[in-house]
């Protein structure tokens, strides 16, 4: 679990712009404020990403997501309250809600709403979901250690949050809520 003060020097970093790193399910993640248009654009030069790509948002509840998924029919509800929290990421249509950083050059959005204790936490007290992307540079392997998140970003963030990785061998599976489809297993 996440120490209270580890916890409120991310989420001070979170509310001023910042970037931090902490662990999740399978590898060390990089995190912002997904509203924030000069973090998120700080968290892609970072990882050197290209912006096309788009980002992950992890949340703590599907609560968390109510303002992305307004509009949703009510059918496409069923397979994220059956499989969150989890290692499930779900591309879900863009409401207009998300950010084009956020969403790349998509029109879905991907939300996974996380079992890791340490993320639900830090996202609970940050208040809402948050950009989470793997700690690496774009075509590295990811960080599994706060050691190579180090090695990889130097001070360029402006937390890390300290913790276990959640035993997973994989980053979660993504699947396209519209069609069932599973683009990474």
């Amino acid at each position: 679990m996440i120490e209270a003060h580890s916890l409120e020097v991310a989420v001070a970093a979170l509310r001023g712009g910042g970037v931090i790193a902490y662990p999740t399910e399978a590898v060390w993640g990089l995190g912002c404020d997904p509203d924030n248009d000069e973090a998120v654009a700080r968290l892609l030069r970072l990882k050197a990403r290209d912006p096309a790509k788009g980002l992950i948002l992890v949340a703590a509840s599907i609560d968390q997501f109510a303002p992305w998924l307004e509009r949703l029919a009510p059918e496409l509800h069923a397979p994220l309250v059956s499989s969150w929290p989890g290692p499930t990421t779900w591309l879900v249509p863009d409401n207009g809600r998300t950010h084009p950083l956020v969403r790349g050059a998509h029109d879905s959005v991907a939300l996974r709403v996380s079992a890791h204790p340490g993320v639900a936490a830090l996202c609970r007290a940050f208040g809402g979901p948050l950009v989470s992307t793997s700690a690496n540079k774009a075509s590295e392997p990811p960080a599994m250690s706060v050691d190579e998140v180090r090695a990889a970003f130097g001070n360029g963030l402006d937390a890390i949050v300290e913790g276990e990785l959640g035993g997973l061998e994989r980053p979660s599976t993504i699947r396209n809520l519209r069609t069932g489809q599973v683009l990474r297993a």
